[in-house]
């Protein structure tokens, strides 16, 4: 991948929960195009993978949430997995934390049900944007306009399905990435 990302540093939030390849693998595609990434998680200490509907590996947490800052990172990536976003959208500070990047222009990167916690944002209101299948109402009824593709941006936010759309996934995020801000968005 080079080093696209060099000198860019790079937030994961999840929480208990999340589905562990959509962490692992972006992460390592992150590393390999030079980003420094850390793993930012209301968690204490590490945070509990799945596998699907099976409890995983546990991952230690780099920055804990509560400490965790948007503008000490050039991007943010929202493993999805059940349980993870639908903790984080419950958390103010979490919300908090991610609304800091759209307010910024920073680009996002949110991947199966990870979109659930941007509807809270209140920012994906006439985004094009997709994500597991079930949330598509969910999607639409926050006004975003729900697409079933492998991967889809609209002005730094990167969308995809599923784990099967990881390659996809981590081409688009780390060209987005090195794009680095979105001035439409920061100014909106």
């Amino acid at each position: 991948m080079g080093n696209k990302l060099n000198g860019k540093k790079i937030a994961i939030l999840v929480a208990d929960g999340f589905e562990q390849v959509e962490l692992t693998e972006p992460k390592e595609a992150l590393e390999a195009a030079g980003a420094q990434v850390e793993i930012v998680s209301p968690a204490d200490g590490e945070v509990q993978g799945w596998n699907h509907d099976e409890k995983a590996d546990r991952f230690p947490v780099d920055m804990p949430l509560s400490r965790a800052r948007s503008d000490d990172y050039d991007a943010l990536l929202l493993p999805g997995g059940v349980r993870n976003p639908d903790q984080l959208r419950m958390s103010m500070r979490a919300v908090e934390f991610v609304d800091g990047f759209f307010v910024t222009g920073k680009p996002v990167a949110a991947i199966c049900h990870a979109p659930w916690l941007l509807i809270e944002t209140e920012v994906i209101k006439g985004k094009n944007i997709t994500s597991w299948p079930s949330l598509k109402t969910d999607l639409s009824n926050a006004g975003a306009r729900w697409v079933d593709r492998e991967v889809v941006v609209d002005d730094g936010l990167i969308t995809s399905r599923k784990p099967q759309d990881i390659p996809a996934f981590n081409k688009k995020m780390i060209e987005e990435f090195a794009e680095g801000r979105h001035a439409k968005r920061q100014a909106a």
